[in-house]
This record gives C-alpha cells, sequence and structure tokens, in this order.
C-alpha cells in the first residue's frame, strides 16, 4: 500500500537527557528535518528512556569519578570518553562541559516532559534539558534547578511543583521506557518511523535526511533502513562509536 502523502509521517524517539549522542543525534536529525521540504508533514513524539535508572539525585565525587563507578571503568579512561563526547558535540556546534556536569538521576526530568507533551511542549524542553545537562551543569534531579528552566521558558512553575512532589506522569514515563524492549531498543537514540523503519544512534545529519526521503516514497523495506552503519550510540552500560 503506498504512503498517502496528505498523511502525517509519525518518527518516534526514544532518547534520554543525560545521553551524550541522543543530544547530538538529536541535533543532525533537527537539522535534516528541517531541510525536508515535507517537514509539515512530520510528526516527532519523544519517548522516555533512562540509561541509568539508579543513578542518584545527587552526584558523588567529580563526574570522571562518578562515570569509572558508574560503568566499571577507570578515572583516566572516563576523561578519554568525556573527550570524545566533547569532540563529537563539536562538530554540531555544541558545547559539553564536564567540568561542571551533574551525572544524576533523570526520572523527574522525564516526568515533566510528558507534562509539556500535553500543550506540544515536549521537544522545546527536550532541548533545553539536554543543553542544561551538558553544558550548563544543572542538576536535572533537583528540583529549584528543574523550576528555573521551566520559569525560563514560561510553563507553569506551579503546576511542575505540583508535579515534581507527586508521582504524575510516573506511570507514562515507566510504560514508555517498557514499550522501548517491545520495539528493540538496545540503545539511544532511536528513531523509530511510521512503527516501519528503526534507526538507531546518532547517524550524520544527510543519512536522516535520505531515510526521511526514503519514508516519504515508501520505497524500501524495515531491514534496508537498518543497514546504517555503526555508529554513536549509548546503551545502558556504555557510549561508543
Amino acid at each position: 500500500m503506498k504512503y498517502n502523502r496528505s498523511d502525517i509521517m509519525k518518527i518516534e524517539v526514544w532518547s534520554d537527557f543525560a545521553c551524550p549522542f541522543c543530544y547530538i543525534g538529536k541535533t543532525r536529525f533537527d537539522n535534516a528535518l528541517k531541510r525536508f521540504p515535507h517537514k509539515d508533514n512530520v510528526k516527532v513524539i519523544y519517548k522516555a528512556y533512562q540509561l541509568n535508572p539508579f543513578a542518584p539525585k545527587v552526584m558523588e565525587g567529580s563526574a570522571a569519578e562518578a562515570f569509572a563507578k558508574g560503568h566499571g571503568t577507570t578515572k583516566e579512561k572516563a576523561i578519554q570518553k568525556f573527550e570524545m563526547f566533547v569532540t563529537n558535540a563539536k562538530s554540531v556546534g555544541l558545547e559539553y562541559n564536564y567540568e561542571a556536569i551533574q551525572l544524576t538521576n533523570t526520572f523527574d526530568a522525564h516526568r515533566l516532559a510528558k507534562w509539556a507533551s500535553t500543550f506540544g511542549k515536549e521537544e522545546e524542553l527536550t532541548s533545553r534539558l539536554m543543553k542544561a545537562y551538558f553544558t550548563d551543569g544543572m542538576n536535572l534531579a533537583n528540583t529549584s534547578d528543574l523550576l528555573q528552566l521551566i520559569i525560563e521558558l514560561g510553563f507553569d512553575s506551579v503546576k511542575a511543583k505540583d508535579i515534581l512532589d507527586s508521582d504524575q506522569y510516573a506511570d507514562q514515563v515507566k510504560a514508555e521506557i517498557e514499550e522501548a524492549k517491545q520495539v528493540g531498543v538496545q540503545g539511544v537514540p532511536f528513531f523509530v518511523l511510521n512503527r516501519k523503519y528503526g534507526v538507531s544512534g546518532a547517524q550524520q545529519e544527510e543519512y536522516f535526511y535520505n531515510v526521511l526521503q526514503q519514508l516519504w516514497e515508501e520505497e524500501k523495506p524495515l531491514e534496508t533502513i537498518r543497514g546504517a552503519s555503526k555508529t554513536e550510540s549509548c546503551d545502558d552500560e556504555s557510549c561508543s562509536i
């Protein structure tokens, strides 16, 4: 059955605010989407994922020490990883500040993102949360830091505080994380296009553009789309290229 070009192309993106390649991948995808002539027919839906659901709300020691402990490696190797992340981020105009970064739990931030989705602002909050984490050194598990971002974006801070003080949207976050397993997500970022095609990792901008065009034309099967090169992505244990 041929794709009806009046329909909306639905793209679901599983990602975590604390995933270095999710921010890079989102930036590349966003740049490709801006160029796509049918972008008005594309609906992007963000889905929650946690690389480390057991991450603390307050980081102990330095970022390198926390990363090394969480990934079973050395501080020196953690610093090498950080340098690789910084270099990749610079390639798309992002600044990663591992001197200030707070490696903390992202569950509450995901709950706020689900709330933002109810009034069409999840993408905006997602971008801001990623910048807050990787560039600004903000603690995404800290209520004051999260409310600062909410106020900055002009959202309802009273409602946001109510959400953070409760367990609202927790079930939705957990359901989306569980859904990731059902669609075969093994690392993030992971893009699901019209529940037909799957793209894993922070692919290059041109690749994302070609995938969008391919989906629009409906010419190739899922297996071909998944033939993407092995590239930057994070799983529950590590981030690699």
